[in-house]
Formats: C-alpha cells, structure tokens, sequence
C-alpha cells in the first residue's frame, strides 16, 4: 500500500521512514516537505500511483497542514488524510477535522498505532486518534456542534493575489482568456499568465479541475 508524508522537519521525516520500514506491505511513495511540496508531488500522477493515506504535519512555513488538506481534497477525494502532529490545541483540532481529515495522531506514536491507524481509515472507515486527542475531540465537538463549517475563501486568499482572484471567478463563470481580458481591461497575455498562475499555485492542470475545486471548496 502506497502512503505519503508531509513534514517540514527532517529528524521527524527521518522518524518516520524508520517507523514504516518495518512493514514490507507498505511503500512510502511521497515523502514532502512542506504543502506546495507535496500538492507538485501528486500532480498529474495517475490514480494507481496515488498514495492510500497521508500523513500530514500541520505546522508548516508556506502551506500549512489544515489549508493542504482542503485543497487536496477537493482534487483526490478517495485519499485518506491523517493529522500528524505534537499538538492537542483544541482549535487546531476542529479545523483539521473540518478540513476533511480523517484521523489525528501525536508524532510520539509508535509503528505499530500508525498501521492500525492505516487500518482503520482504509479496512473500517474509522478515525483514528490519539487517546489524549479523542478525548480533546468529544469535548470540542460538545461545545461547537452548532458552529458553521469555516468558509475556505481564507486559504484562496493567501494563495492568490487580488488579480489572480478576479480571474478566477470569471474562468468559474465559463469566460476564456479573451472574454476575461475584455471584462477586465488587460491584455489577453497578461489574463493567460494570471490563469497560469492560478494552475500552478493550486497546483492543477485544466480548468476543469479548477472549477471542481471552486464548487467543492464554496469558491463561488
């Protein structure tokens, strides 16, 4: 079984690896060091090459763990993600939970909690979780069950620049490079840089995924 992980910490990375050598049946098959690292990692492979589950830090420089997770989700929706962290802040929980991650483990874990909770998500559909965040988790989902999902316009907004938006919402609303210069008043060169952009900063290939991820994600 393919896996992935994301951690922008060498000693943790190097952990890890260690950790999962010592099942033959699994293949760490990305290993990345930060969000926009392992987004490019799994552009554009195909899907019998995908990892199962990821194994995702949550603090990281650039591309946080919760904001990677939204974003991968709306382009590998069978990927399974698990939250790989050493901390229990209740907020940081809620919001990986919103995020669509499927279980949260503390970094301190040993090999044998990690394929179990590969098991779970893969064999059971579960949610695997450190007892200490399982805990954590029922109180929070206690105290804010009536809370709105958060908007993900905040992770769009530090990725895109303001130009980069507007051209956004017009390839969202079916228009071409040309129609979208004409609305904006800039060259049709400049609206397909700005386009270029946006695929490579949401690291997709065609419009197609970028409007599937608009929806999915409340974009628009």
């Amino acid at each position: 079984m393919k896996i992935a992980l994301v951690d922008d910490n060498a000693l943790n990375r190097s952990n890890f690896v260690q950790k999962v050598a010592q099942f033959s049946d699994l293949e760490l098959s990305i290993v990345a060091t930060d969000g926009h690292d392992f987004l490019e990692k799994m552009k554009g492979l195909p899907l019998q090459q995908l990892p199962v589950v990821v194994f995702m830090d949550i603090q990281m420089p650039g591309l946080n763990g919760i904001d990677t997770i939204k974003l991968a989700k709306s382009l590998y929706s069978s990927v399974h993600f698990i939250v790989l962290t050493v901390f229990e802040d209740d907020d940081t929980i809620f919001e990986a939970i919103q995020a669509g991650a499927s279980g949260y483990l503390l970094k301190h874990e040993n090999y044998h909690s990690i394929l179990q909770a590969i098991q779970e998500v893969t064999e059971y559909g579960g949610a695997p979780m450190s007892p200490a965040i399982a805990r954590k988790t029922l109180k929070i989902l206690g105290q804010k069950k009536n809370v709105e999902p958060a908007s993900n316009a905040s992770v769009l907004e530090s990725l895109l620049t303001e130009r980069e938006l507007e051209v956004l919402q017009h390839l969202v609303n079916g228009y071409d490079a040309k129609r979208i210069a004409e609305i904006t008043g800039i060259s049709t060169l400049t609206v397909r840089k700005h386009i270029a952009n946006v695929y490579n900063k949401l690291h997709v290939n065609s419009k197609a995924q970028v409007i599937s991820m608009a929806h999915k994600n409340n974009w628009v």
